[in-house]
């Protein structure tokens, strides 16, 4: 499958926001489905271009997947700190899973990392249950840390997201 990273053009901020929150939704990560709030952050693809880097994995002219890049803080990082980028609400559709194109948007957020200066690392946070996702982190050399695990909903226990990082 021949997939080209590049950022998202604003024309294709409908679709990429369709496949993150229908990503989210199909594997179940939403704890109130349709109706979490989250699920309009997925989608709203234009205020994330605003705060941050979008890129968007594309195969034969059409949208597949993309990823948030946060490369030094500002409103659209969770965890980042000074010299650290984030990578943030990862997704490829269902029917472009298996094939590359979530490693390749994850190499993409590294080079642009390293790229970028002052920055010494790259954090994630990601659900327990996204056992693709951790395969391609660890297969890329993140490793897990702990003791930044967090949960943003404090009120509700059983949300806590595990956290990746990766010293450049």
């Amino acid at each position: 499958m021949d997939i080209v990273i590049r950022q998202v053009e604003p024309g294709e901020y409908d679709a990429l926001g369709e496949i993150t929150a229908q990503a989210y939704l199909q594997d179940g990560l939403l704890d109130f489905g349709h109706s979490d709030e989250y699920l309009g952050e997925l989608r709203d693809v234009a205020k994330r271009a605003a705060a941050a880097e979008v890129l968007a994995a594309v195969h034969n002219g059409r949208v597949v997947g993309g990823v948030t890049f946060v490369p030094s803080g500002g409103p659209m990082a969770d965890i980042a700190g000074p010299g650290e980028a984030e990578i943030r609400m990862l997704a490829v559709s269902r029917e472009a899973r298996g094939r590359g194109a979530g490693e390749a948007l994850v190499r993409a957020c590294v080079a642009r990392a390293r790229a970028t200066e002052g920055c010494v690392r790259i954090v994630l946070s990601t659900q327990r249950t996204m056992h693709g996702a951790h395969r391609i982190y660890e297969r890329l050399g993140f490793v897990r840390t702990p003791e930044r695990d967090w949960n943003p909903i404090p009120h509700l226990d059983d949300i806590t997201l595990l956290t990746y990082e990766l010293t450049l």
